[in-house]
């Protein structure tokens, strides 16, 4: 293809493509396959001359969108994985359209419409607007975040400016129980170290931390600074840590809190702030997903905390043309990226849209839904419940009665995969106090009763087999 500036006269060659193949990839989703586990990626050289629009196309209806999965399906249950809403879809197609660079105001509104949907959240979650943010990549990278303001704190307590100095000489210690994957990899990035983590001993059947015992670690600790990662939400059993008494000492011992609440955060949603996430508001920072239960497309994660401050000392690098002119920090000043998409839109089109009764009713759906695989599960002969279903995770495996724990794992890995082989419901796994489960995670906003009759079934038909 050749390109000139009047390419976009032609635009609707593009929008008469692009609608054939949305409407094609979204009408398969209920009767395709919902995972694709034998792929493979058709060997071509990189093209010279490139190929023309309609030999573009066919290249990629052949070899691509065949194998790609149903993840935005209502039956894509692995991780934690929401599926775009039709409005946040929209959004997402119109930040191409855009393209704003929401690196730093004065050419836009476009970092205002950023300001305001961080507002909008902690409306949400009816936190105090003391908190503020940025959008970012995920969990990941707002974990990151995390750990570097943290990291920033705890040098300011010993007069060293860590993002100009860096962590040599850094006396901290770090206390979690149930710390995300994402949460260990980003105190590897930051300096501080995957292994730096005092394991704080979690409460009996539970990923909950022992407030008791953080305590005694805490009083015992001779680090001139502090910092503890809790839970809103673990990632296997969706409990959550004692917020208010983890603040508490906190404040006493002068430690930092971070919380992850990627997904756990919306069950305040449900519960309102004396549910299980009170408390969180007295958190420093905290992290949240929005491609997770507010089922906006990837990539889309939320960093807050009460110490913007402490954020721009970690990440902001001057230069002359980057000077900013506004009220507000630059983006680029408080996160990872310099040249950062417009990535706020799809979240601000979707509470404009939907408000928040319209996010509540989707992630009640989902718990209620949950509860009913759960309970069918636990009345099953042929399965076990491995775990009280308390949100929207389902914990369970074959009926593992007389096996040994060899026997057992072996026997839950081969159903789990022969569930996702079988391309009606797609789960992934987990391990609950030493034993592999299988794990199911209900967060799509279209998953209904006919949903939970499929994969019961599912579960029925591999049972006989």
């Amino acid at each position: 293809m050749k390109l000139d500036k009047n390419e976009w006269n032609d635009l609707d060659r593009y929008f008469r493509v692009f609608e054939s193949i949305t409407r094609r990839f979204m009408g398969k989703l209920e009767h395709d396959k919902v995972a694709k586990l034998d792929v493979s990626l058709a060997v071509k050289n990189l093209p010279v001359a490139g190929l023309s629009l309609l030999d573009t196309v066919d290249h990629l209806r052949t070899n691509v969108i065949p194998q790609l999965s149903a993840a935005r399906g209502s039956r894509y249950w692995g991780f934690v994985t929401g599926g775009a809403t039709p409005v946040s879809t929209l959004g997402d197609w119109l930040v191409s359209t855009f393209d704003q660079n929401v690196a730093k105001e004065g050419d836009s509104v476009a970092s205002e419409i950023e300001w305001q949907t961080i507002g909008w959240l902690c409306e949400l979650f009816d936190l105090p607007q003391t908190f503020r943010g940025i959008m970012t990549t995920g969990a990941t990278a707002a974990n990151f975040l995390g750990a570097c303001v943290a990291r920033q704190y705890a040098g300011n307590q010993q007069g060293i400016d860590v993002a100009k100095d860096g962590v040599y000489g850094l006396d901290v210690e770090i206390f979690s129980t149930t710390p995300h994957a994402s949460m260990v990899k980003s105190l590897g990035m930051s300096g501080l170290g995957q292994r730096h983590i005092t394991r704080v001993c979690p409460l009996d059947n539970s990923e909950a931390m022992d407030v008791t015992h953080l305590r005694e670690l805490l009083e015992k600790s001779d680090k001139r600074s502090k910092i503890v990662i809790a839970s809103a939400g673990t990632v296997t059993a969706t409990d959550f840590d004692d917020l208010v008494t983890i603040s508490e000492l906190c404040k006493e011992h002068n430690a930092w809190l971070h919380v992850d609440g990627a997904f756990g955060l919306f069950e305040r949603l449900i519960s309102g702030v004396n549910g299980k996430t009170k408390g969180i508001e007295l958190a420093d920072s905290i992290t949240v997903d929005c491609h997770k239960w507010l089922n906006v497309p990837y990539d889309s994660g939320v960093f807050l905390t009460r110490h913007l401050d402490l954020l721009e000392d970690s990440f902001d690098v001057p230069a002359p043309y980057l000077v900013n002119t506004g009220n507000q920090p630059s983006f680029m000043s408080i996160g990872v990226e310099n040249s950062r998409r417009f990535r706020a839109f799809p979240v601000w089109l979707s509470l404009l849209a939907y408000g928040k009764n319209g996010v509540k009713r989707w992630i009640e759906s989902n718990i209620e839904h949950a509860k009913k695989l759960a309970d069918w599960i636990d009345q099953s002969n042929d399965y076990e419940l491995v775990h009280p279903c308390r949100m929207n995770i389902v914990l369970f495996r074959p009926n593992c009665s007389g096996l040994s724990s060899a026997a057992a794992d072996k026997l839950t890995a081969n159903r789990m995969l022969a569930i996702n082989k079988d391309g009606r419901v797609f789960l992934s796994p987990g391990e609950w106090q030493g034993d592999k489960i299988i794990r199911a995670a209900l967060s799509n906003w279209q998953t209904d009763q006919s949903d939970i009759e499929i994969a019961i079934q599912v579960l029925k038909d591999l049972a006989r087999q």
